[in-house]
């Protein structure tokens, strides 16, 4: 089975959130399964294709983008790890060679639907290059969006392939004026409602909705939440129309990478047979990071986009009176300026007890997830989410709100009967989310209950393994409906 993903970002060459992850784990987990899988993205400025051992082409590739035909560099290489995934890198310095992947502080990149629409046309015309014709082809996210239009008209002896698309955040639709549609190409007869026309303008999400055989999503209560008025930003209907073909599979973790056991990133190893590790990477956090260093003191951390989605307004609205008692946090993440401004404020009055990074630092989240004793992640909404999986594997139970894939893979912690792996509060409010806390802080200041909380996280297995098997199932009954 020939797989072709196309994916506008893939760790560890490139990546602003957890679609990379997907990415980097997903396709070698598939090729363990015996698919022959293969990756197009772009080669961003930030990749260094030497670094990871890719091999330029002698000859450029003529890709047609509307109606001019751009002549695109190719790098190839595979994904670390093993497995044989191939991966193509597009080399299109006009259209890559940024200082961002998708837009600056000032906003998205005015072109992006054009750098996107020659991702997807050069992904094709790269494979038919190859004779590595996909037999499916998976696009995640609007960026894949125009891979999905153009596959459907092939041409040639190219038979069209099967396709999944494959939701990540609905957040992002890939909204453009209708004079797009003739400007790079795109077919007129899909331009209606049942197509990729949204309210009077091309949304490239919605096409690649509408023209996949399946599409998934990262957790199955997202995937009932993004049918409804209140999660379903104005694409519900449209998302309700396709329940038939919509599947939530819950993303997963790659242990090789985030394990506690193997990570060079820390201080100390630890495992789930033995935590005394974990007081190491603690105090070394704290004195990286210039807190107390009190070992008995809880510490809570967060790694995330500073962005609406993820819940941060709660937390400035919470921490402040948390940290008048006995409690530590650190916050490492960049986004939105005006929760950049107000962490840096509040950490300015709260020295020694509060930390913020605003920073991405791949090696430091590392540290946080040992290093911290509960991890906070209030998301207003969360299709999937990693760390809260990263944390349990770490021993550090989350704090979650039970939205999207957060709900799916954490237990509400019921001391009566000692059971779950983290907490959850429903209601999206400070009171919540800060009664919520203080039941973890409660918890932790009972060690035994605690250490046994941890241990049962630990336990949890949400490898790729069990994920990419279902993708490959899906797959096949895909192929065998064609």
């Amino acid at each position: 089975m020939r797989v072709l993903h196309v994916a506008s970002e893939v760790a560890p060459f490139s990546k602003t959130g957890g679609l990379a992850d997907v990415l980097g784990a997903l396709p070698r987990a598939q090729a363990r399964l015996g698919a022959d899988v293969t990756i197009v993205t772009p080669r961003y400025r930030s990749v260094d294709p030497q670094r990871f051992g890719f091999a330029r082409w002698l000859r450029t590739i003529p890709v047609p983008l509307g109606t001019e035909v751009v002549d695109v560099g190719v790098y190839e290489g595979a994904l670390p790890g093993g497995a044989g995934v191939r991966v193509l890198l597009i080399d299109h310095p006009p259209s890559f060679d940024r200082d961002g992947l998708y837009g600056t502080a000032a906003g998205d990149y005015p072109d992006n639907a054009r750098r996107f629409t020659l991702l997807g046309r050069a992904a094709l015309a790269v494979a038919a290059h190859l004779e590595i014709w996909p037999h499916l082809l998976h696009g995640h996210d609007w960026q894949a969006g125009p891979a999905l239009i153009y596959a459907q008209h092939a041409g040639g002896d190219l038979r069209p392939p099967a396709t999944v698309f494959t939701l990540h955040n609905l957040a992002y639709q890939g909204i453009f004026p209708e004079s797009t549609v003739d400007e790079l190409g795109f077919p007129r007869s899909l331009w209606h409602p049942g197509g990729f026309e949204f309210y009077g303008n091309l949304s490239l999400l919605k096409a690649g909705l509408v023209l996949a055989d399946r599409v998934t999503t990262v957790s199955p209560t997202y995937a009932k939440e993004i049918q409804t008025v209140e999660h379903g930003m104005a694409m519900d209907g449209v998302l309700r129309s396709l329940a038939g073909k919509l599947v939530g599979i819950v993303n997963g973790v790659d242990y090789d990478v985030w394990s506690p056991e193997h990570d060079p990133q820390l201080a100390r190893a630890y495992s789930r047979e033995d935590l005394s590790g974990k007081r190491a990477c603690k105090t070394a956090l704290q004195r990286e990071l210039g807190l107390q260093i009190k070992p008995e003191t809880p510490l809570c951390g967060s790694i995330s986009r500073l962005a609406f989605q993820k819940g941060f307004d709660l937390v400035l609205e919470a921490l402040p009176q948390l940290l008048e008692e006995d409690v530590q946090y650190v916050l490492l993440g960049t986004g939105e300026p005006a929760l950049e401004t107000a962490f840096r404020e509040l950490a300015a009055r709260h020295k020694g007890k509060l930390a913020v990074r605003i920073a991405y630092d791949d090696q430091e989240a590392h540290r946080i997830e040992a290093g911290a004793d509960l991890f906070v992640m209030p998301s207003r909404w969360e299709p999937c989410g990693l760390n809260q999986m990263y944390s349990l594997r770490y021993g550090t139970p989350p704090i979650v709100r039970a939205t999207g894939g957060l709900d799916d893979t954490i237990v509400d912690y019921e001391p009566r009967s000692r059971s779950g792996t983290g907490f959850k509060f429903g209601a999206y409010s400070k009171d919540a989310l800060a009664e919520t806390w203080r039941r973890a802080l409660a918890a932790y200041r009972r060690p035994e209950e605690f250490r046994a909380l941890q241990k049962r996280g630990m336990a949890q297995d949400f490898s790729w393994t069990a994920s990419a098997r279902r993708y490959v199932e899906l797959y096949e009954r895909v192929l065998a409906a064609r």
